[in-house]
């Protein structure tokens, strides 16, 4: 009955019949719009076709790129990201294994490894080389370290190399610095020396807070080197070659001692020198920048690098034993030896070029010309004279190239120089023959060269190897390897011939003179040649002497050599005579 009374309030329109709700709701909709001051003229407006198309252009633009950033960060870059992630997680950290260390042949320690503490922050060196004080306090007092600095930090040690007596062995031992430079014996063995780091797995939260540690692999030490090197000896030749320069005021100098029986280097000095404990426990740019200005030049080692130097009358041993091996004379030749040997100038016939002695000698047979130097007597057979016919430059040139000068002898150092032997082929001249035969010219030896080849000398033909290493031991001092002696070449001589070069060289002390003053008091027997080398300066020389000894039965052969000597005066043998004492007499008590 209410719904058919209802009906009568229907209304048609357009066909469709209006609900009587729709009324009342369209009423109360104009009531609104009123008060809002709204149209009532229209219910709804219809956004334009070109707005909607942007609209949906622009959302599709954005739901690409999102897609496209997806990809990339999950499938393009997803590994990139997990690593990332896994860093974060887990982080390597090395453990430090212990560098070898060098002993002397009596197993005195001359390399040690000091520890020092860093304080590491997320992985990060904040504080090198604490103080100990420092390092009792944040021991003692984690949480003081965690107040001061946060919590993801701790101190971690690290090695660093010590050595013992730094400037006495710094050119032989060399030095290992921080960012990995080496030299010496470091850098030579450094395969052997070397420790293999083991590795430590860290594991935290993604608060920083640790949850585990695991060790990887273990760490391994370094095998240590035990050298043929008597450091008493290195020690007491590097004070006596110091004294003596300083006292002749000259700018250098350097000196080897060799085992004639093996080869072993028992010392090897240059002065000046420098602490290498400057290089491995951090040199500042001062300190480094006074080294590289330094005009003596400390890092430079004197002993075996460079070119050398030229021998002077420190060849004459060589010279007089090829003479002899060659034929050109024999031990009873007697030559007689003029205060001067002129001969005519090959470019101006009517003048002569004359070649003098430093005194007159007369007449000299090989021994004598050993013993006193002759200038004029190796003149006559390196270059020839009159009847005397000479060994010629080539030949000279040959027999120093069999005792290992212009090449290098193998030592087991790193920037071993080789040397310079003449060239025979610009415009060479009788008269640069006659130099040559004397040890001057465009020639120069390095003091390891002059005793590898005097080793020869001593020991009857047999050139050794110069070694510094005697053996290889791991951390508990067992042998792992010896190096045994190496024979380079065994040069056939007449034994006799080979005598007589040792005789004169025996005679040079025994025979009055500035070398038998001061070696003929020796508590053993020895056999030498002194030498003065021109430098182009006017009055300016090289000071060189080698000896060996006991002449019997030779355990040394040294090599000394001083730069730059005002004059000629007693350089080379207050060294050898001082070194050469001790070592036989006081050492050996």
């Amino acid at each position: 009955m209410f719904d058919s009374q209802l009906a009568r309030f229907k209304i048609k329109k357009f066909k469709k019949e209006i609900e009587p709700q729709e009324i009342l709701l369209d009423s109360l909709a104009q009531k609104k719009e009123q008060e809002l001051g709204g149209s009532e003229k229209k219910l709804e407006f219809p956004l334009p076709q070109k707005i909607l198309r942007a609209f949906w252009f622009v959302f599709l633009i954005l739901i690409f790129i999102l897609f496209g950033r997806a990809f990339q960060l999950q499938i393009l870059e997803g590994k990139t990201f997990q690593s990332l992630s896994e860093r974060n997680k887990f982080i390597i950290r090395s453990i430090q294994a212990e560098r070898g260390v060098i002993y002397d042949k009596n197993l005195k320690q001359l390399v040690f490894n000091k520890s020092s503490f860093n304080l590491i922050c997320d992985d990060k060196i904040v504080l090198e080389d604490l103080s100990h004080e420092t390092l009792i306090l944040y021991k003692t007092n984690p949480l003081l370290l965690e107040k001061d600095w946060g919590p993801n930090c701790q101190i971690e040690s690290e090695i660093k190399r010590e050595y013992l007596k730094g400037p006495v062995f710094a050119h032989l031992i060399g030095y290992q610095q921080k960012t990995g430079e080496k030299t010496g014996l470091e850098k030579y063995y450094d395969e052997i020396l070397r420790a293999r780091l083991g590795e430590l797995q860290i594991k935290r939260d993604a608060h920083g807070n640790l949850l585990s540690k695991e060790t990887i692999s273990m760490p391994e030490p370094g095998k240590s080197l035990v050298l043929w090197l008597d450091s008493e000896l290195q020690k007491k030749l590097g004070e006596s070659l110091e004294k003596s320069i300083k006292r002749v005021g000259a700018r250098g100098g350097a000196a080897v001692a060799l085992d004639p029986q093996t080869g072993g280097v028992l010392a090897l000095v240059s002065y000046p020198s420098f602490n290498n404990n400057l290089f491995s426990q951090g040199i500042s740019a001062e300190e480094w920048e006074a080294l590289k200005q330094d005009p003596q030049n400390p890092l430079f080692n004197r002993a075996i690098s460079g070119i050398g130097y030229p021998t002077g009358s420190v060849i004459k041993p060589l010279i007089g034993l090829a003479a002899l091996e060659e034929g050109i004379i024999d031990g009873d030749t007697k030559i007689y030896s003029p205060l001067r040997i002129c001969i005519q100038n090959p470019w101006y016939p009517e003048k002569e070029d004359c070649f003098a002695d430093w005194r007159y000698h007369g007449t000299s047979d090989i021994k004598r010309a050993i013993a006193e130097s002759v200038n004029t007597f190796f003149y006559q057979i390196g270059g020839g004279y009159k009847n005397i016919k000479g060994l010629g430059a080539t030949k000279i040139k040959e027999w120093l190239e069999i005792f290992g000068w212009g090449s290098k002898t193998g030592i087991d150092l790193p920037n071993e120089g080789q040397g310079i032997l003449p060239n025979l082929e610009n415009n060479w001249r009788l008269g640069n023959t006659y130099h040559f035969s004397i040890g001057q010219g465009p020639l120069s030896i390095t003091p390891l060269q002059v005793a590898f080849a005097f080793v020869a000398i001593a020991n009857g033909g047999k050139l050794y190897q110069p070694q510094l290493v005697k053996e290889i031991i791991d951390n508990e001092k067992n042998i792992i390897k010896k190096n045994k002696p190496v024979v380079l070449r065994e040069i056939t001589l007449n034994p006799e011939n080979l005598e007589i070069i040792r005789q004169g060289m025996r005679q040079s002390v025994t025979t009055p003179g500035i070398a038998s003053h001061l070696l003929y008091s020796l508590p053993v027997e020895a056999a030498a040649k002194t030498g003065t080398a021109q430098t182009g300066r006017e009055k300016v020389y090289h000071h060189w002497v080698t000896v060996f000894a006991p002449y019997d039965d030779p355990q040394i052969v040294l090599t000394i050599v001083i730069e730059y000597v005002k004059g000629l005066r007693a350089a080379t043998l207050p060294v050898a005579k001082e070194v050469l004492e001790w070592y036989f007499g006081n050492k050996r008590r």
